[in-house]
């Protein structure tokens, strides 16, 4: 049985993914294809290169991630991506796809075709970036002659190439769940919350179609820019997938 493992974006809710991936090892769990959007796409690819998702996690907390941001002045967006690419080359140095300990898909949104784009041969860290790239606050990233952002503009869930690689079981690890038990007290809680409804509409369809879903309710009380609940939020992940009934069935 071909197992895909397709991961969602979400800013620092991505997170969940980590706890998600831990509990699938312990299972003995361990996907043949994984394809991710933006955070998915990240915690995909570091996991992919052979990283623990403790050690990720362990990553995530000690690295200052404002000083590889920089102002971006006469450019469409607020900040630069330029030294993300330092740090992920300390963390990727190989810088391949092809390098990777399990297949990549990466998913990103050119601007100027209206197109999604997947990426999974060649160079890795560009199209990383990319596949973040949140529009408005970071400068599109340019490569391969396309102006790319973030995948979730278009595709947040991207199963449709790992069916075309034949998985026969999916497996969903979406932070964006269906809930509304946080209130809505500022603007950024109003955009927060406008994006992830659009994003949830384009991806009820993808969901149905995977044999399992992970998307725990709680995860949907954190920020999207909440890193510093990063412990929580992996327990989360973690916690549903030990006592999904799907999976447990799946053991037994």
């Amino acid at each position: 049985m071909k197992i895909g493992l397709v991961l969602s974006g979400g800013g620092a809710r991505g997170i969940m993914h980590l706890g998600v991936i831990k509990a699938l090892n312990e299972h003995r769990l361990t996907p043949h294809f994984i394809a991710g959007t933006s955070a998915g796409a990240i915690a995909g690819a570091l996991i992919s290169y052979g990283y623990s998702p403790d050690e990720v996690l362990r990553i995530l907390l000690s690295t200052n991630f404002l000083k590889y941001l920089r102002p971006s002045f006469n450019a469409p967006g607020l900040l630069k991506m330029d030294k993300v690419e330092e740090l992920y080359l300390q963390l990727l140095p190989h810088n391949s796809f092809s390098q990777l300990n399990t297949p990549l898909i990466i998913a990103a949104t050119d601007l100027e075709q209206g197109e999604i784009v997947y990426f999974d041969k060649g160079e890795l860290i560009r199209p990383l970036m990319a596949s973040s790239c949140l529009p408005g606050i970071f400068a599109p990233v340019h490569y391969q002659k396309r102006t790319l952002v973030d995948g979730a503009v278009l595709n947040n869930l991207p199963i449709e190439p790992l069916l075309e690689r034949q998985a026969d079981f999916l497996i969903a690890s979406n932070c964006n769940p269906h809930s509304f038990d946080k209130p809505i007290r500022s603007t950024r809680n109003v955009i927060e919350r406008s994006m992830l409804l659009a994003i949830r509409n384009k991806t009820q369809e993808r969901l149905q179609r995977c044999n399992v879903v992970l998307e725990p309710k709680e995860v949907g009380r954190y920020d999207i820019f909440d890193v510093r609940k990063a412990h929580e939020i992996f327990q989360i992940g973690y916690r549903s997938t030990q006592r999904n009934p799907t999976l447990l069935s799946l053991l037994t």
